[in-house]
Order: C-alpha cells, then structure tokens, then sequence
C-alpha cells in the first residue's frame, strides 16, 4: 500500500518535530504592532475536504501547533496541521455525501491571548453559515490546542458537539455553559505535552451542564497520535458523524452515547 506524504513527513527522523506544549501568549513591541494591523482582520483560511451541495451539517477541524516568540501565519504543510488531514477524510467518507468537512486554519501558531483559536473558530462558524446557511448544526473536532479551541468554542450557535483529541487544557477550564451540547474527549495515557489529568478534570466539570460527556483513554496514545492513530480517527469521526447526522453506532461511540461516560481502550 502507498504510503501517504503527510505519514512521511511525520515518521522522517529529518522533520524538526514542534513541541506543542508551549501556549504562552505572544507579547512585547513587534506582536503589539501585528496586533494594531488586524484589529480588523484575520489571516484564518477555511480548506474544503469535503462539500457537497446540500449538506446535513457541517464538521469543522481544528489543528494544534506550538506558540513562536513572534507572530507567525499558520503554514498548510506544518505537521500539526496535516495532522488532521486524514481525520477530516475519515470524517468525510463516514458521513457519505451528507456533511461539509473544512479544516481551519488559525490566524497565528500557539495561541494569541489577543486574537485567540477561539476567535478563528467564531469567524469560521460565520462563514460557514453565509454558505451553507445559518442552520445546519456544526461539529468542532480538533487535536491538542485545537482540541481546547473545540471545547472553549462548544457553547458558540449552531455548535451541537465537540471532539478534542489530546487537548492541551488548563484543568478549570471545564466551567461552561454546554447544555445542549455532545461532548467526547479522546486521551492517550502516554501522551507528555498535554496532560490527561487536565483533560479528565475538564471533563469531569463540562458534565455538569453538557447533554453527554464522553472520555476515552487510549492505551499506549502519545500526544502526536501516531501511535494508535486510527482509533483516534475512527472516534472522532464516528462521535461527528452521529451527533450531526443522528445515527446510531456501535463500538465505543455508541457506549459513549448510551451513556457510559469513562471507557479505555
């Protein structure tokens, strides 16, 4: 079997691979000045992998990817972002034709304190809604800093659920509003940038409001998601399919959905 570019990029021990653990905010007088410039604008970008003509719903993917000292524009060929290649084809083709599958790609690297991945997320919802209009439910599937946008941006309209896959999270930022809202958090218990413990606390307080809070641990995960990666891809899609489209899985996504809220896998 052919081997894919993304997978040869990211097993080459050539590849600097980037720490995503750094998600300290960008300052001093050089982001002051980027930040004066795009008061007023974002350098987010939206990239279709799938969009049929009458979508059902619609899943939005989100990268991770470590801070720099100074502001810098999310490159398409960074490992983090294709990362999530295969996640949103294996999203597409479990939704068979009926949803839109977009990655985001942030405004900056890291997470801006001034103009976070959050905000990203809020401009991708709204041109999501001028083309496939206001209706259609959305699902935020997202890796790592993307995985805590995906929580953070839960409560956003339209939002029905969310996916964060090793998300890199503070433990009291599970303290939301999510009622409504499908939940599952996805770990790997050998993961060393973002804590599961972090994760597990997140989820722990997102159950309190949320309609359903999942979490799986994956045994022997690491943060990249190489290792085990198609469970990783298989929950997240079968977790987006079902909450946008309402089916009825099997497997752990529909112990998930049945209620069960702590499964390891």
């Amino acid at each position: 079997m052919r081997t894919k570019p993304w997978t040869l990029a990211l097993r080459s021990p050539d590849v600097t691979r980037e720490p995503e653990h750094t998600a300290y905010p960008i300052d001093g007088p050089t982001a002051a000045l980027a930040r004066k410039a795009e008061d007023h604008m974002t350098h987010a970008r939206l990239i279709d992998t799938a969009a049929p003509s009458a979508p059902r719903g619609v899943a939005l993917v989100l990268h991770g990817g470590a801070a720099r000292r100074r502001p810098m524009r999310v490159s398409p060929t960074q490992l983090s972002v294709l990362r999530m290649v295969p996640i949103a084809g294996r999203i597409a083709r479990a939704a068979k034709g009926e949803l839109a599958v977009l990655r985001l790609l942030n405004s900056t690297r890291g997470w801006d304190a001034h103009h976070t991945p959050v905000d990203d997320v809020r401009w991708a919802l709204g041109q999501v809604a001028e083309r496939f209009g206001p209706d259609l439910p959305v699902g935020l599937v997202g890796h790592s800093l993307g995985g805590r946008a995906a929580l953070l941006a839960a409560g956003e309209d339209r939002v029905v659920s969310a996916v964060a896959l090793n998300p890199w999270v503070y433990p009291t930022e599970g303290r939301l509003d999510l009622a409504g809202r499908r939940v599952l958090v996805v770990h790997g218990d050998d993961d060393r940038i973002a804590r599961p413990t972090n994760s597990a606390a997140v989820a722990r307080d997102l159950g309190r409001t949320a309609d359903l809070v999942g979490y799986v641990t994956v045994e022997g995960g690491k943060h990249a998601m190489l290792r085990r990666g198609q469970v990783f891809d298989q929950l997240a899609a079968d977790f987006a399919a079902a909450t946008l489209l309402g089916r009825h899985p099997g497997g752990v996504v529909g112990r998930i959905l049945a209620g069960e809220e702590w499964v390891d896998v």
